[in-house]
């Protein structure tokens, strides 16, 4: 079955080498919670708020030794007034043998906000 695996971070600064870090530490984890092989993601679309623009965070996938075939994507949020800043969002779309239920969505640092159902906080 395919699965969307969802994830969501924040970082401080716009600059791209926390942008990179917090990209790949998050995709590490939904990776790693999800026991993801890279043969067997479709797609992955990053996309960001309007306040970080010093770099792709599709970019951070390029480290993984494996996953240069699979397909990215970056777009820009929506700008919504009030919404959480500084926030780069994720959706990973995979072939998985997890439920919908079982599947282990990530939100870190500020993030945690968005989905609290999910993460506990």
């Amino acid at each position: 079955m395919i699965r969307g695996i969802r994830g969501a971070a924040t970082v401080q600064q716009n600059n791209e080498q926390e942008i990179i870090q917090a990209t790949e530490a998050l995709l590490l984890e939904m990776i790693d919670l999800n026991h993801v092989k890279a043969e067997d993601v479709t797609s992955v679309l990053f996309s960001t708020t309007a306040d970080l623009n010093t770099v792709f965070p599709a970019k951070a996938l390029r480290n993984f030794d494996g996953w240069e075939y699979v397909p990215v994507m970056c777009m820009q949020e929506i700008p919504v007034e009030g919404s959480l800043e500084k926030c780069i969002r994720v959706m990973m779309t995979a072939e998985t043998p997890l439920s919908q239920k079982e599947v282990k969505h990530v939100y870190q640092g500020k993030a945690t906000v968005l989905r609290p159902d999910l993460t506990g906080k």
